[in-house]
């Protein structure tokens, strides 16, 4: 008789647990968007308090493995230079998010020159840096050298990790910040549009942080759906035009 009432018991704990689990991952989840949405804020701070110097700050961590979207920074950004304030124009928030980029990307490249692969590899784990991911990405960059580099400039996520792979396999700097300044620059400038778009059709939408990151993104998603296609593209093309005996 021990053994069924244990059984029954164990079954009763866990008809418990589960419902508690839900509610635990519900309460993280809201937490980590309360977290986030305070992120947000303090970031639009830098940006509306420091001008330009703020603008290169976060884009230099957001092309880094600091998990800062672009889409926080350059739009509001370009909204306050629209409206005449922090001394900006949109101009030279283009430059300073370009500049920030650049630095950002120059900085992980030559970090992951300097430690090696072995290294990335061992602490990489810590951000979801694993060995199949940074394989692919060697093979990638191998493959598609500068132009991998100037779509991956143009692409969410990629563009954060991208200069591991290329200081790893000791890609030809210059020919790297070369893609990387004109692919960034093309982002700021889409950025920055769709924030001088966003700005005038709400002129009050920076009160509201998590209102301006949700019309930027629904407003990107044609853009960033056009490039998805023209990288598809080219890496088809560069696929056909291969010697038959390339890797």
């Amino acid at each position: 008789m021990a053994e069924p009432r244990r059984s029954r018991f164990a079954a009763h704990i866990a008809e418990l647990a589960i419902p508690n689990c839900a509610v635990a991952r519900r309460r993280a989840r809201r937490y980590t968007a309360a977290m986030l949405h305070d992120l947000i804020r303090v970031w639009f701070g830098w940006v509306q308090d420091w001008g330009y110097l703020g603008v290169i700050l976060l884009m230099a961590m957001e092309s880094s493995i600091f998990p800062v979207p672009s889409e926080v920074v350059i739009p509001p950004a370009a909204i306050v230079a629209s409206q005449g304030g922090g001394g900006m124009s949109l101009f030279g928030v283009i430059v300073a998010g370009t500049f920030g980029s650049w630095l950002g990307s120059t900085i992980t490249y030559w970090i992951s020159l300097w430690v090696g692969r072995a290294l990335i590899l061992k602490w990489g784990k810590w951000i979801h840096i694993t060995e199949h991911k940074v394989q692919r990405a060697e093979r990638f960059v191998h493959r598609y050298e500068s132009g991998g580099i100037f779509f991956a400039r143009l692409l969410p996520v990629i563009r954060h990790l991208i200069s591991i792979p290329a200081g790893i396999i000791r890609m030809n700097f210059l020919k790297f910040s070369l893609m990387t300044i004109v692919g960034s620059a093309i982002w700021c400038s889409v950025l920055a549009w769709l924030g001088n778009k966003v700005g005038k059709n709400d002129p009050e939408i920076l009160k509201d942080p998590q209102k301006l990151v949700d019309a930027v993104k629904s407003e990107s998603v044609p853009i960033i759906a056009a490039i998805v296609a023209v990288c598809v593209l080219y890496v088809l093309a560069m696929k056909l035009t291969a010697p038959k005996n390339a890797a």
